[in-house]
């Protein structure tokens, strides 16, 4: 190994475990939203304008202050201007904006960005312009259009233009959710259930349509739901975003009272940074920290022992979701996925390697079987979780089967790839048959969902710079970089892995980086994995072209010194944010990978 790539490892360890928290694990750092703070704002005024005045002040002085050049707002402050987020500021400032002539500017600018965009300040052609966004999934096109209606931006009639959810729905069983086709995703349904409300008492239908009066009598069975899915933290999935727009509708449905307000409006309150900035979600800690564990090798006792606590071991009180799963964070409002079960699944296999050379060393052999049995059953309940959630289609949705009529719920490559390593990484005896039967129809699902070019596009991680916005290149790398996570699962997928991997060299820049396609700008983030996954899938040529991509890491990284983070990260609605720790992450998983090597 050369020294400077001894050099840039030493370094890069050394930056990644600087960002453990006091008690030994990740939380990360989530980049500030201009979303999220527009609708905090909003949600703020909507409650008491006076009382919260200062807050609301902070943030519209931070909008003005990170308002792009061209005049519109991206999801973070390295973002690019998008409909959504901008028509999201422009209406907060009109509603929330002092006279000042640095805000009218502001919100002058934006007039512009969005006649430009939209073609017209028309309130009906916006409004079309939002809803084709997103199509038929609901989940965000119409908390937009409740908060510019709720903000004066959207002209006369404008409730009329907000498109009616189905809140009465909410009353039915929450396993009929998947078959009766709810307009929104499972997630969201505290912004269901809100939103459809104040859009019911602001614009009712007639008076002789039989919804108008189901609606109204369904109201006291559904409204109490509210506090029920609210986590005690106060915020619906930590998240900033889906919190507002429960509150600003509430309040604008006449429910200023209600029972959740409280605790939503203390949420926002401890989430508002010191800048004024709000971020889109609390953090990522259980994901982040799994993702380190990973890139280090190793997981330390009290790291572990941190990680076994977040696994839900009954069934989990806002989704019905059933035990066995972990969430992306520590916090009440986190919600089990398949992503993070199956990073805690892989992360709990490095420990016990771990723990396997300490026995050896000092023949503590009955502390390790009570450890043993411990880490098994916390396994065999999340692979069980991870089976069972498994769609009929062979891929793993993120958070409930048989969702898959909207994006955020449909069946994945990258996540699918991720829990077949989980369970070929354990393979508990007592689940063999079903990890086969899951294993042949996943496999099937991935052939399936490959595109000519050998690549696989992820769900939550996309590049403003690539075709469609998608990110083929880290959905890509994700999936080969699973595959062969465990010889025996490497064993059953060459193919897949060899296409994959020739897909990422055709990817490969002349000085050796990778973006989200071809012709998005290499950033750490995704040179990172493919480096990796390059790595992983051996050959002489995948090595070659994994060694150009490290030395490109190790020049933009000033050999472990310095890692820019990029808005490759997708929340919730395609909502852009960038992480503090994927560069350091990624970068660390590759320099080892290479530095480990023959």
């Amino acid at each position: 190994m050369s020294d400077r790539l001894s050099i840039a490892l030493v370094n890069t360890r050394a930056q990644l475990l600087a960002l453990r928290n006091e008690a030994g694990h990740w939380e990360g750092e989530l980049s500030s939203s201009a979303l999220s703070t527009a609708t905090a704002i909003v949600a703020l005024h909507g409650v008491d304008a006076i009382r919260h005045s200062g807050m609301i002040h902070a943030g519209v002085r931070w909008l003005v202050a990170n308002q792009n050049v061209d005049g519109g707002w991206g999801d973070t402050t390295i973002s690019k201007s998008n409909l959504s987020t901008t028509l999201l500021c422009w209406s907060a400032l009109y509603l929330c904006g002092e006279g000042a002539e640095d805000v009218k500017s502001s919100r002058q600018r934006a007039d512009s960005w969005i006649l430009k965009q939209a073609g017209s300040l028309d309130p009906s052609l916006i409004a079309k312009a939002v809803t084709a966004r997103y199509g038929k999934d609901k989940t965000f096109s119409v908390p937009i259009l409740m908060l510019c209606t709720i903000c004066g931006t959207m002209g006369e009639g404008a409730w009329r233009r907000v498109l009616p959810l189905p809140f009465e729905l909410a009353a039915m069983p929450r396993s009929w959710f998947g078959a009766i086709g709810l307009p929104v995703v499972s997630y969201a349904l505290p912004a269901l259930i809100a939103i459809g409300y104040t859009r019911f008492v602001n614009a009712p239908p007639a008076w002789w349509n039989p919804m108008r009066w189901l609606r109204a009598a369904l109201w006291w069975r559904i409204s109490p739901m509210l506090k029920a899915l609210q986590p005690s933290s106060g915020g619906y999935l930590e998240a900033t975003p889906l919190t507002s727009f429960v509150t600003m509708a509430l309040a604008a449905g006449g429910e200023k009272t209600h029972a959740c307000v409280p605790l939503a409006v203390e949420f926002l309150q401890r989430s508002m940074r010191a800048d004024g900035s709000w971020p889109i979600d609390t953090n990522l800690a259980t994901w982040g920290t799994t993702l380190s564990v990973k890139a280090l090798g190793v997981l330390e006792p009290v790291v572990k022992e941190w990680l076994l606590g977040q696994q839900y071991r009954e069934v989990h009180p806002f989704t019905n979701a059933a035990p066995g799963g972990w969430a992306w964070t520590d916090l009440p409002g986190g919600v089990p996925d398949a992503d993070d079960t199956s990073g805690a699944l892989i992360a709990l296999a490095k420990a016990e390697k771990a723990e396997d050379t300490e026995t050896r060393r000092h023949g503590d052999a009955e502390r390790k079987r009570e450890e043993d049995t411990k880490t098994l059953k916390a396994v065999e309940a999340g692979i069980t979780w991870l089976l069972d959630l498994q769609n009929r289609d062979g891929g793993m949705p993120t958070f409930c089967r048989g969702w898959g009529a909207l994006p955020f719920d449909r069946s994945t490559p990258e996540i699918t790839a991720h829990a077949l390593l989980a369970w070929w990484l354990w393979e508990p005896e007592a689940l063999d048959e079903r990890i086969e039967e899951g294993t042949k129809a996943a496999l099937g699902y991935l052939r399936r969902v490959q595109s000519q070019e050998g690549a696989w596009t992820p769900l939550w991680f996309g590049n403003e710079h690539a075709k469609e916005e998608e990110n083929p290149v880290y959905g890509t790398a994700m999936v080969v970089g699973y595959l062969t996570g465990t010889p025996k699962l490497a064993d059953q997928t060459q193919g897949l892995i060899q296409s994959g991997a020739r897909y990422l060299m055709r990817m490969q820049k002349a000085d050796g980086g990778f973006g989200g396609d071809a012709n998005a700008p290499a950033i750490i983030e995704e040179t990172a994995v493919a480096a990796y996954a390059l790595l992983q899938a051996g050959g002489a040529e995948a090595k070659t072209a994994a060694l150009r991509a490290v030395q490109w890491l190790l020049r933009e990284t000033k050999d472990g010194t310095s890692f820019p983070s990029a808005p490759i990260g997708l929340y919730f609605a395609r909502l852009w944010y960038h992480e503090k720790l994927y560069p350091v992450i990624w970068t660390m998983q590759a320099l080892r990978a290479v530095s480990s090597g023959p």
